[in-house]
């Protein structure tokens, strides 16, 4: 299984991620449409990023959640009815909507952010497992 590990303690809430993401995935820069949210809390970095656990998909009425062969949840926007039970329900609170995105999106683990990142506190780790 594949994704997305943070690593707290190199993270200086520069927003490189998040902004590498968006204009990946939304094609703007904009931290609101990233698939990363970081943020200081308390003056401590706060990442959210999903983490693979897969609960989201158990809570799908429409079933567009599912694991691809890397263990990566994806959303299959043909399925999905944006009713936001995913978003509501993560436990990470990496889920995300957007009034601009037809459907919730989520991190898969492409590893943008990764390289993105100049004090490199984030990874992506691949478990060697499938799901």
């Amino acid at each position: 299984m594949k994704f997305l590990k943070p690593h707290l303690d190199r993270c200086v809430v520069c927003g490189s991620c998040m902004s590498a993401c968006s204009k990946t995935w939304a094609k703007k820069d904009d931290p609101g449409l990233s698939r990363i949210r970081v943020e200081a809390v308390a003056g401590y970095p706060d990442i959210h990023v999903c983490n693979q656990c897969g609960g989201c998909i158990a809570v799908c009425p429409a079933m567009a959640l599912s694991r691809d062969k890397n263990g990566v949840v994806q959303i299959d926007r043909s399925r999905c009815t944006s009713c936001l039970m995913c978003v509501g329900f993560c436990p990470s609170a990496a889920m995300f909507f957007s009034p601009s995105i037809p459907s919730p999106f989520k991190c898969v683990a492409c590893g943008v952010c990764v390289r993105a990142c100049p004090e490199g506190a984030l990874e992506i780790v691949d478990t060697g497992e499938e799901e």
